[in-house]
């Protein structure tokens, strides 16, 4: 992808990165191209599922709350260069039959007019926490 007009901040990650831990869509989608890529940490795929356009990737974010009430992104730390950058963080979360998940992952970022096009997303495997 071309390289943006409009420089991206860590300032405008760890907004992002807030937006997540508020389980507020609204605020991510902002973040994020009309066009935009989500390509999940898993599914059917060698590079997990992909999702597309914001109503796709809006759903498969909604997916996430639901599966994770108590979903959490902590100690995020941020890296930028030029139309690419990085997030790593600790995800925490609890699923409805009470297993609870703590793994390390991050995000890899392409931005594109001020805005996240495509976040591509990985995190370890872990078993079950006790």
């Amino acid at each position: 992808m071309a390289q943006s007009s409009k420089k991206i901040s860590e300032d405008f990650l760890q907004s992002f990165a807030e937006a997540f831990n508020a389980h507020d869509i609204k605020a991510i989608m902002e973040h994020m191209t009309d066009d935009c890529v989500f390509e999940a940490s898993a599914g059917p795929e060698a590079g997990g599922q992909k999702f597309i356009g914001h109503e796709q990737v809006r759903k498969a974010f909604e997916d996430v709350f639901s599966s994770f009430p108590d979903a959490q992104w902590s100690n995020p730390r941020h890296f930028i260069l030029g139309d690419r950058g990085f997030t790593e963080w600790l995800f925490t979360g609890t699923k409805a039959d009470g297993t609870k998940v703590e793994v390390t992952g991050c995000d890899l970022f392409t931005f594109k007019d001020g805005k996240i096009a495509v976040k591509n997303s990985y995190r370890k495997n872990r078993f079950p926490a006790k």
